[in-house]
């Protein structure tokens, strides 16, 4: 810490109990001075030799009165401390000037009128030296004296003090990190990574010094000087956007209590609304300035203290720039009870994250950088999403609904509005999604059959995973249609995988699937309420019992025949055919064909048992879950 000494003659002010000082001296003395509760017995001469406001006090009163010997001054910056330092200057004793108390003398000197037309080297003069050639120069010193002067903030406005610790601040983060001395701050708690970075030269410790290495020291900051501060940084430009984010937010994690952990102490609310409000308002306009993990605490924050809607808005645009960088537990926002929302986590708020992110693919200002043939996006704020980014934000999307899935008073509404918005998404797997659904199947065991089969339209049973698809045929939360779906194409995957011909759907199949998706059926069989039924514990029993037949078939290693093929499809259509529900599908519109005179052409089954070839899949043992 910088100091400065003035003056040369040993220090005689004296006190007693009473907080009345004295000079002790020969001479007696002849003006009383009342600083608030403190009393001094001082003399005109010296006082008055420096002060033009003392001399002008003690003309006033001996016009009035006819004696001069008592002035009041309550309201002197500083107080008695400030003054008892300007007094011994006055009498050329020896007193100590540092950033602590450099302020309040200051703005004492200027009550006291203490400037150069009074005497040569007046003590404002001796300040002003010092500030300029000591503590500015110090990047310590500077904010210590910044912080002092709130205690009198209106007069240091108007003597620039204010001004120009910001600026010289300012002007210190700006210089290039290789000009920087380590020994700057003195907040940062870096011991492990000193230890690594520094080496002994002669006794002298050299290190690395990070481009952060100001912003545990500017966290200590009050709100108002540290709003400053980071505006004059920005101005000058010459401070990376991230390196302004990190600075944001370790003054986040310093001043909003329980900020890490998304709770506010009672009676913390006033202070925390304003510093979340000041945070979002300096956050870069720049994408990845701060990551998308402290934009989801700061938006937590701003429900919780219930920030006006500007600031959640801006909060959930930059969100949405960058969604692919979030995690689950990132998203999970609790619902503001006092807005009255019946679920536990904000949903409408996600729904507009993840809408603000699609909003970027349909950006006609995207910016792109062409890299030899290959066009990329640019990491900008606009832009085409990449396939990459959309795959990321699905899995994410996936992974949240399967969480708040478990909210029994989580409307379907939301959870498919949610789903169906990354739907265009192309996913490989949609075993997350299947994930999700069966969570909330589970939370809702009483939602009707119409809505059992909205919601399992949101998956596309081909892309579920062999792990997935073995949870599905054993789910007896999901309608029959839907284990039917997952039965027949892992038949089409596995004889895929085993080089057979792949069978072609039958139209029973081909209609499920299509109506899985949204799509409208060409025609009405009395049979869909039959197929939208949840499968029973015996007919799951039955599929599981045959599937793992056609495994040990297949794992028997024979060549698959036309007979063998002949024979699977036979084994399938007995069991689907000892089902009331299955009855209707397979044997609508005349049947198998061999009984039937009827036009097998249109039947819901296949007749032919060349019209489909199932092969076999691997066996299930007890149930395997993946929710």
């Amino acid at each position: 810490m910088k100091f400065m000494k003035l003056g040369s003659k040993p220090d005689s002010f004296q006190t007693d109990e009473n907080n009345v000082w004295y000079v002790a001296s020969d001479l007696a003395t002849d003006i009383i001075i009342n600083v608030g509760d403190a009393k001094f017995y001082l003399h005109k001469f010296p006082l008055l030799s420096k002060s033009a406001r003392l001399q002008k006090l003690v003309a006033n009163t001996n016009e009035g009165t006819g004696t001069g010997d008592q002035l009041n001054i309550p309201d002197i910056p500083g107080g008695p401390a400030s003054f008892e330092i300007c007094a011994k200057f006055c009498y050329g004793m020896t007193i100590t000037l540092n950033a602590y108390n450099v302020v309040s003398v200051r703005c004492a000197a200027e009550y006291l009128e203490m400037h150069e037309t009074m005497e040569r080297g007046n003590l404002i003069y001796k300040i002003d030296v010092f500030l300029n050639s000591s503590i500015f120069r110090s990047w310590k010193d500077s904010i210590i004296v910044l912080q002092t002067t709130r205690s009198m903030m209106m007069l240091s406005e108007e003597l620039k003090l204010v001004s120009r610790c910001i600026d010289a601040i300012a002007s210190k983060v700006s210089v290039d990190v290789s000009k920087v001395d380590w020994s700057y701050t003195y907040n940062r708690n870096k011991l492990s990574e000193e230890t690594n970075n520094h080496m002994l030269n002669g006794g002298i410790r050299s290190m690395t010094v990070p481009t952060d290495w100001w912003v545990e020291d500017l966290a200590e900051l009050e709100l108002d000087l540290f709003k400053r501060v980071i505006v004059n940084i920005k101005n000058k430009g010459l401070v990376h956007h991230e390196v302004i984010g990190e600075a944001l937010k370790a003054f986040a994690t310093r001043r909003v209590p329980g900020f890490n952990k998304g709770v506010i102490p009672s009676g913390d609310m006033t202070r925390a609304r304003s510093v979340v409000d000041a945070i979002v308002g300096l956050l870069p306009s720049e994408k990845g300035s701060v990551s998308c993990g402290f934009l989801l605490k700061l938006l937590k924050m701003a429900v919780l203290v219930d920030l006006g809607e500007t600031g959640k808005s801006k909060l959930v645009k930059k969100i949405g720039q960058q969604l692919e960088e979030a995690s689950v537990h990132d998203l999970l926002i609790r619902a503001n009870e006092g807005e009255g929302e019946p679920t536990m986590y904000d949903v409408k708020m996600v729904q507009k994250i993840v809408e603000e992110f699609m909003v970027r693919d349909h950006d006609p200002n995207g910016e792109f950088e062409v890299n030899g043939n290959e066009i990329q996006e640019a990491r900008s704020t606009g832009g085409i999403l990449t396939e990459a980014s959309k795959l990321m934000v699905a899995k994410l999307v996936d992974s949240y609904l399967a969480e708040i899935a478990k909210d029994p008073n989580l409307p379907l509404s939301m959870f498919t509005d949610l789903a169906e918005t990354v739907s265009s998404f192309s996913r490989p797997a949609h075993d997350g999604i299947y994930r999700a659904i069966d969570m909330y199947l589970k939370a809702h065991p009483g939602i009707s059959k119409s809505e059992r089969k909205k919601i399992c339209r949101l998956m596309d049973c081909k892309k579920l995973s062999v792990e997935a698809c073995m949870h599905a045929v054993q789910n007896e939360r999901l309608p029959m249609r839907v284990v039917v779906q997952v039965l027949f194409f892992e038949q089409v995957r596995a004889a895929a995988s085993s080089g057979s011909s792949t069978p072609d759907l039958p139209k029973a199949i081909k209609d499920l699937n299509s109506a899985s998706h949204g799509s409208s059926r060409s025609t009405t069989t009395n049979t869909e309420e039959d197929w939208d039924t949840v499968a029973t514990a015996e007919e799951l029993r039955a599929l599981r019992s045959e599937l793992a037949s056609l495994r040990l078939e297949r794992n028997g290693g024979h060549a698959k025949s036309p007979l063998a093929d002949h024979r699977t499809v036979n084994k399938v259509k007995r069991l689907l055919t000892t089902k009331r529900m299955l009855t209707k599908i397979w044997s609508s519109k005349g049947g198998t064909g061999e009984n039937n005179g009827s036009d097998s052409s249109e039947s819901h089954g296949c007749g032919n048992p060349d019209d489909v070839k199932l092969a076999s899949t691997p066996s299930r043992r007890g149930r395997h879950s993946v929710s």
